[in-house]
């Protein structure tokens, strides 16, 4: 495994300037930290103490639209295919693959693109909320999830999208029924009041069918955990369930009972520990505590 010993707090693509948080051991095994939807890095600041403590390295980027010089326009410059060469160029300019993927919401959704097209970066892969993508898709069409992704359908409105996220009072009350904390509404409400972030955010929804399809439905290869809870309003079991149909590894399912959507804020140390749990089955003997 290849791991520079030289911190990292922004990497670039394309003409673009992606800022990273980069904390932990410096000699740890690397742990990429994915944020999703309406969120950026700090959504997993009660995740990471768990994961220095077990001598494990972050790095978390807040990525493509969030990060103020990587906010790209058109809609095409956020299909999935760029969002997997943004997470491939911050592994090999950070000098560090390969890493342990972890994503939640839409970064679940890259952590699964980037584990089925290229692999090679990877040593596991940890999908937080939402299932492998092909999967989700199938579940829009079998079950109740077409009615719960409503939003997702809404975004793809112009403008419209833009104003509800930027009013901080329309955004936190949103974000409260579906059960983010008072706290954590307010940070993520108040990143979204930048109409360039909420655009860059936003659309991440109007490029998904700019996404190439092999990069969707490819089966994964790469030892996986997938965490999902009961009470998500965004994401219903059938997605999950069907996740197994792509994963040719190892893969771990567990369902986090009475937690919402937001599982890095809700339930920070039970996830820590399935992660730590599933990275120590991976690592081959590397420098992360035993």
């Amino acid at each position: 495994m290849l791991v520079s010993e030289k911190r990292i707090d922004t990497f670039t693509r394309d003409g673009l300037t992606f800022d990273v948080r980069d904390t932990g051991p410096i000699d740890g095994v690397p742990v990429v930290l994915l944020h999703g939807f309406p969120q950026d890095s700090r959504s997993w600041d009660k995740v990471v103490p768990v994961l220095h403590a077990h001598g494990y390295r972050t790095l978390a980027p807040d990525q493509r639209g969030y990060s103020p010089g990587a906010r790209p326009r058109r809609r095409r410059d956020y299909r999935g295919d760029e969002l997997v060469a943004d997470v491939a160029a911050l592994i090999e300019q950070a000098g560090v693959g390969p890493v342990h993927l972890v994503g939640h919401d839409w970064g679940a959704a890259v952590t699964w693109m980037t584990a089925a097209a290229r692999p090679e970066l990877l040593r596991t892969m940890t999908a937080v909320s939402v299932p492998h993508v092909e999967a989700f898709v199938r579940a829009m069409l079998t079950s109740t999830q077409g009615l719960r992704s409503w939003y997702m359908f809404f975004f793809q409105l112009p403008w419209l999208p833009e104003r509800v996220l930027t009013d901080p009072r329309l955004a936190r009350r949103a974000l409260r029924r579906t059960g983010q904390s008072e706290e954590g509404a307010a940070r993520d409400a108040a990143r979204m009041a930048d109409p360039r972030t909420a655009r860059g955010a936003v659309n991440w929804y109007r490029a998904m069918v700019l996404t190439t399809p092999d990069i969707v439905r490819s089966t994964v290869h790469v030892p996986a955990l997938q965490v999902w809870s009961d009470h998500d309003t965004a994401i219903g079991p059938r997605g999950p369930s069907l996740s197994l149909r792509f994963v040719e590894a190892p893969l771990a399912c567990v369902t986090l009972p009475g937690v919402s959507h937001w599982i890095p804020d809700e339930a920070p140390d039970a996830l820590a520990g399935l992660i730590v749990e599933h990275l120590r089955g991976h690592d081959r003997g590397d420098s992360a505590e035993s």
